[in-house]
């Protein structure tokens, strides 16, 4: 699958790329909207803990805007030496990895000096001239059946629910975002699209999604084609992209609840107290929420100040979107949420929406603005029958050069898991194929690493990382990042020589969490008794709970997490030529949106694919003004193959399937990085949960 682009040479400045690790314990089964791990079978048996990665998204953004001017800048060489676990050892491999990157000026007092610029890769709408209008023309003519569209037609698409940052296949349902933002770009140039009509009801994606899908709406109206949005049910999130339309209708029992922004936290302490459970927690970081949310029984100042730090950025960057949008200042959209409105007439009356219209009045005013006759049917094509229609049909197939985009969306694992479907989460092992696929082609002169993950297994990280790095060493690797990127997410972009974010995407976090649980008061209570017979003075360190930890196991674990952190710490200090206790300020566990991490350093740009398509032609010494063709890595999911195998794996494997969900809920080891316990209500309802459930979702709904 191809894509192209128009972009402007325009440029923006850019933040440093930074790197970060994290680790932390998994909880028990918490509530949806908490994340959870478990480990595979093999690795339930395996006596060292295993090493994961992961953050529960509420991607978030604050309105902060910065320019500053740029000075030349030297060029630097990192090696992989930096990233050694040991900063005194030496690679293993004995080879020096060595990926040219520019940098800012001198960093000593932990900010750069100056910056570096790169082009913004704003959408510019161009006329085509005579002769290409003729080609498509002729190209239509020849097109597929399934492929024609009338002129004159309305491009409809309704937006809700679940929106996957995957290519999506004929045989899956939910919206995908490439899909979704190509479809916009296609509709600009097609001749035969009049306009867009949008249903938006309640989403389940992230805001650094929205944030792109707002972009592309508002690209659409470059090209003089209407956009009118119709929001039977809207919060927040939906009226974020219905300003960005033409106009906007509503039905008049439609539900708006427009009434602010929550964030909650919960805590397990109490429940563990009641049912004998102890949980043993070692915390490096005092923002680590989920270390809290295991051990206490109300928010810590820490946790408070990050969350209504968070918040403000969230609900400050909303207020400042639609007050610009609306052509009203701060205060009175401010002021107007505080009156907790609900009544659609007064929405229209202060201008909230343009109009009180049922969807088939507002059908009827389309086929008006369009020249049609009432009795006739409007010409409509659907987001699935257009996600259908070539570029190479519209004359957007691209150009000679080529950009590979490799797409790693959901949760991190090594190897594919007994429970997830062929295409859930990411399989170290398969994107390390597609990875080392495109270093071996002469084919692509650029790759972009589109990122959108809470992390998962360290170790699966770091071994995509390393062939990021490899793939960086003989091409230019851009990564950008989508609702979420971190932990694990962000070990991966920082193999990547330049890191753009969402100024909506969640980072940060670094900081540990490790523990075990003591079970054995609730043993006493239900009768259970467990006997452990070893051999080595530390071999019950975590294998044993039904008691406490000894005192040298205390502190063992005390001094292996405590090194845990300082290594991830360090390496993402190397990483951003940043000291250490500057770095230190920005860890601790603090989450950060995007906008803050960009202000600290911790990536490089602010934007979505399309910036990252433009900084990836400036590396390669592509022309901006001259179109490429992006070449998807990862093939739509899932496929007919996948479905049938599903199929046959529901009807004869239910019994061994549900065995080993039965085991691994009840097993969970190892540290983990995760925002446990935080819920962003009407931000973000993306469920980067419990991934069994997740699995197990992907699994029957492939079906």
């Amino acid at each position: 699958m191809a894509k192209l682009l128009h972009s402007t040479p325009r440029l923006h400045t850019i933040h440093r790329r930074s790197f970060h690790l994290l680790s932390t314990l998994s909880p028990p089964p918490l509530p949806s909207s908490s994340a959870i791990f478990f480990p595979s079978p093999s690795n339930i048996l395996s006596p060292p803990p295993s090493f994961s990665l992961s953050i529960s998204p509420t991607p978030c953004n604050n309105s902060l805007s910065f320019s500053l001017r740029l000075s030349p800048t030297p060029r630097r060489n990192f090696s992989t030496q930096a990233f050694d676990s040991d900063p005194n050892s030496n690679s293993d491999s004995g080879v020096k990895l060595k990926v040219e990157e520019k940098v800012g000026g001198d960093t000593s007092n932990g900010a750069p000096k100056s910056e570096e610029s790169f082009p913004s890769g704003e959408f510019e709408f161009k006329e085509f001239g005579i002769w290409k209008s003729f080609v498509v023309k002729c190209r239509m003519l020849i097109a597929f059946p399934w492929q024609r569209v009338k002129k004159g037609s309305v491009l409809t698409m309704k937006l809700r629910g679940q929106v996957s940052d995957q290519l999506k296949s004929r045989f899956s349902q939910g919206l995908s975002l490439p899909q979704l933002c190509e479809n916009f770009i296609k509709a600009a140039y097609d001749p035969r699209i009049s306009g867009v009509y949008l249903h938006i009801e309640p989403l389940n994606c992230g805001w650094g999604k929205v944030e792109e899908i707002r972009r592309h709406i508002l690209d659409f109206r470059k090209s003089g084609k209407f956009v009118v949005g119709y929001v039977p049910v809207c919060g927040e999130k939906e009226y974020y992209l219905a300003c960005a339309c033409e106009e906007v209708y509503a039905p008049p029992s439609a539900y708006f609840r427009l009434y602010g922004l929550t964030v909650q936290a919960s805590f397990l302490g109490g429940i563990f107290e009641k049912v004998g459970i102890e949980p043993q927690v070692e915390r490096i970081g005092k923002f680590k929420s989920a270390g809290d949310q295991l051990v206490r029984k109300s928010i810590s100042e820490e946790n408070r100040e990050m969350l209504t730090t968070l918040l403000d950025n969230i609900y400050g960057n909303w207020l400042d979107k639609i007050s610009a949008a609306k052509g009203k200042s701060r205060d009175d959209v401010e002021k107007f949420i505080n009156e907790g409105v609900y009544q659609i007439q007064r929405l229209k009356e202060e201008g909230w929406i343009t109009n009180i219209n049922y969807d088939d009045e507002v059908i009827s005013m389309l086929k008006e603005r369009l020249g049609l006759e009432k009795e006739k049917k409007l010409p409509m094509v659907d987001y699935r029958r257009y996600s259908g229609v070539k570029k190479w049909t519209l004359g957007l197939s691209g150009g000679k050069e080529r950009i590979a985009v490799i797409r790693a969306s959901g949760s991190i694992s090594r190897v594919r898991g007994p429970l997830s479907s062929p295409s859930s989460g990411i399989v170290a092992e398969q994107l390390i194929e597609k990875i080392r696929s495109v270093r071996e082609s002469k084919r692509y002169k650029a790759a972009i690493i589109r990122i959108d993950s809470p992390g998962g297994d360290a170790l699966a990280s770091d071994l995509m990382w390393r062939e990021i790095q490899l793939l960086a060493a003989e091409k230019p690797v851009i990564a950008s990042m989508a609702d979420v990127a971190a932990s694990g997410g962000y070990y991966m972009a920082m193999g990547a020589a330049a890191i753009v974010a969402e100024n909506l995407t969640l980072t940060g976090s670094i900081g540990v969490v490790t523990g075990k649980f003591n079970l054995g008061k609730l043993y006493e209570k239900i009768g259970f008794n467990k006997e452990t017979i070893s051999r080595g003075k530390f071999a019950e360190l975590t294998a044993a709970e039904q008691r406490p930890f000894r005192p040298e196991e205390a502190e063992l674990f005390a001094k292996s997490a405590q090194y845990a952190y300082t290594q991830f710490r360090d390496k993402a200090a190397q990483s951003r030529s940043m000291p250490v206790d500057k770095m230190e300020e920005n860890a601790q566990g603090r989450v950060w949106t995007g906008n803050d991490a960009a202000s600290r350093g911790l990536v490089d740009a602010i934007g979505g694919m399309d910036r990252a398509v433009a900084i990836a032609k400036q590396r390669a010494n592509i022309p901006q003004d001259l179109p490429v063709t992006l070449v998807e890595m990862t093939k739509p999911s899932p496929s007919l193959p996948e479905v049938l195998s599903g199929i046959g794996s529901t009807l004869v494997g239910v019994d061994r399937t549900l065995k080993v969900l039965l085991q691994e809920l009840t097993s969970v080891e190892g540290i983990q990085a995760r925002m446990d316990g935080i819920i962003f209500e009407k931000l973000d309802e993306t469920s980067y949960g419990n991934p069994i459930i997740n699995m197990l979702k992907d699994y029957l709904g492939s079906l």
